[in-house]
């Protein structure tokens, strides 16, 4: 294996034996050989002529979400499971070949349009990992259009996992699956650039913007909410991950059953959409961010449904209380299947019957948090921001969004919270906030001096914000807003918000605690020299440079 996807690539290079996620070498090639052949169907796919795709729309919508599937998967901390990741690939040759043998026998796709990839196959899983080499991340021996399809690469993964979010709600769009398909055939047939790379940031806005639409139209637009951290003394449900649907239908399922449920990492801004305030059992938020969840769920007591990504693999304390959901899973752990056409919600009964025998949950914590800045409600208060900074009262924008993680180099963003001026406010979407957001930091004239916007999914809120703050204020460009980006990585998802704010025009972007290992020194430099990009220093040192921004602002 190697593998260098996420923030912890081991020494800050890749991961050769065993993920430090906790994934096996044999996974790790398993999910390479899904990334090979999706990048296959996706160059079949492609090289149909336009107007074949555009007469007939259902050909396109299977293949796109097929893809979303495959991507997905193979995000960090989403599929621990051999045997799912394998009936996936299998699945994408199957649908490949029967869209290659049509094409080929009416003359719309050519053999020699046909990459290595694209003519693969493979009818059993022992006949998958002969193709290992060539699907593996260092089959591009240079190492600047290897980390170019890289860098587009994982942005892709991250726009599969928002599309995939929106399609669970039903909303798909047609044209981002043809760009999806279009991005992934460039980089598989070798022609990975840095505009491929501008590109897929593009894609990523209109992946974000659809998946800000279907949560709004379905939920609501997220409100200031009061989260209360602390528990009840009932019997209760943790929930994590990201999927709002699956939220619903456990809420509904457990109404009137004396069952609390709870929210963990990531669901924590479910909270704040108006659907689910009548839920009176909807207790509060549990815990933190992701990789504390050993600890956390050890002292739940009750079940846990993981369902999308930020799953660790389970200690044997709790992994019989533990439940999988989606596309996440992990061996031998309880798995709640997918909605179907006799079966059109999830059936959460099993987690519901074991949480009746289980002990409340330990409290971790009392208090509350507040939260619920998304788009809409910032711009609501946006008179009262605009004379906020007009006035003086607030000197700076700090966007800290992003993702947390395990290592002791992101107590920075804990330190720089704590070292920002209090005229300063942090906006912030992800689990990174987790770092910060049971800080005291006070307020600036009633506004909280941490705007959380939501999940790292909702972190086009905060590109939205920015740019009505540019409009608001009447400025030319957005060099000129009083605001600064110090954000976050750990997985994919990072790194499509990061191609979305560099496609969108935002420059001087600060990413830590490391600068990804799959870039080439060239290719960072691109990035640096174009984008100004940069990567987190020391607290002193950034914030000298925040500060000093801001004075000459």
């Amino acid at each position: 294996m190697y593998c260098f996807q996420c923030q912890e690539a081991a020494g800050n290079t890749g991961c050769t034996v065993r993920g430090v996620c906790g994934k096996t070498g044999e996974t790790a090639v398993l999910q390479d050989l899904l990334v090979y052949a999706a990048r296959g169907l996706a160059t079949v796919a492609d090289a149909i002529p336009q107007a074949e795709k555009k007469r007939d729309d259902q050909p396109l919508l299977e293949t796109g979400r097929l893809i979303l599937e495959a991507l997905f998967t193979t995000v960090t901390n989403v599929s621990f499971d051999d045997t799912r990741i394998t009936q996936t690939i299998l699945e994408v040759l199957r649908h490949k070949e029967g869209l290659l043998a049509a094409s080929l026998q009416a003359g719309t796709v050519k053999d020699t349009d046909l990459t290595e990839a694209a003519r693969w196959n493979a009818a059993t899983p022992s006949e998958l990992l002969a193709r290992a080499s060539q699907a593996s991340v260092m089959a591009e021996e240079d190492p600047d259009k290897r980390a170019l399809g890289e860098l587009a690469i994982y942005g892709l993964k991250g726009i599969a996992a928002y599309a995939d979010h929106a399609r669970v709600l039903g909303y798909e769009d047609t044209d981002l699956y043809r760009e999806i398909l279009r991005l992934l055939a460039a980089i598989d047939r070798g022609e990975a650039s840095p505009e491929i790379v501008i590109a897929t940031g593009h894609a990523a806005v209109t992946a974000m913007a659809l998946l800000d639409r279907a949560n709004t139209e379905t939920y609501g637009n997220p409100e200031i909410t009061q989260v209360e951290l602390g528990v009840r003394g009932n019997p209760g449900i943790l929930i994590s991950g990201h999927d709002l649907k699956d939220l619903q239908e456990l809420l509904e399922q457990t109404r009137g059953t004396g069952v609390d449920v709870y929210t963990h990492g990531e669901m924590l801004p479910a909270h704040y959409y108006p659907a689910f305030k009548k839920y009176s059992h909807f207790v509060g938020n549990y815990g933190s961010s992701w990789w504390a969840q050993d600890r956390e769920f050890e002292s739940f007591h009750g079940p846990i449904v993981m369902t999308t990504n930020c799953l660790t693999p389970p200690k044997a304390s709790y992994k019989d209380r533990i439940f999988t959901t989606g596309l996440v899973a992990f061996p031998q752990v309880a798995h709640i299947p997918d909605r179907s056409a006799s079966s059109p919600a999830k059936d959460f009964s099993r987690v519901i019957e074991l949480a009746r025998t289980c002990d409340p949950p330990r409290e971790l914590e009392t208090g509350s948090i507040t939260g619920g800045f998304a788009h809409a409600q910032v711009t609501a208060l946006a008179d009262k921001v605009v004379e906020a900074v007009k006035s003086g009262a607030i000197s700076k924008f700090i966007v800290m969004g992003g993702c947390d993680g395990r290592q002791k180099g992101r107590s920075y963003f804990t330190d720089m919270a704590k070292a920002l001026p209090p005229d300063t406010v942090i906006l912030t979407a992800g689990c990174a906030k987790y770092r910060y957001n049971k800080l005291d930091l006070g307020s600036i004239g009633g506004i909280p001096r941490v705007l959380d916007a939501g999940q790292c999914n909702d972190s086009y809120s905060l590109a939205v914000i920015a740019l009505k703050l540019k409009e608001a204020f009447g400025l030319e460009s957005l060099e000129d807003l009083p605001l600064d980006f110090d954000i976050a990585w750990y997985e994919q998802k990072a790194i499509t918000v990061l191609l979305a704010l560099l496609a969108l025009g935002f420059k001087g972007v600060r990413i830590g605690p490391t600068l990804p290992a799959f870039l080439s020194p060239a290719v960072a430099e691109v990035l640096v020299s174009t984008f100004g990009l940069k990567v987190t220093t020391t607290v002193e040192a950034d914030l000298a440079e925040i500060m000093g921004a801001a004075a000459g602002a």
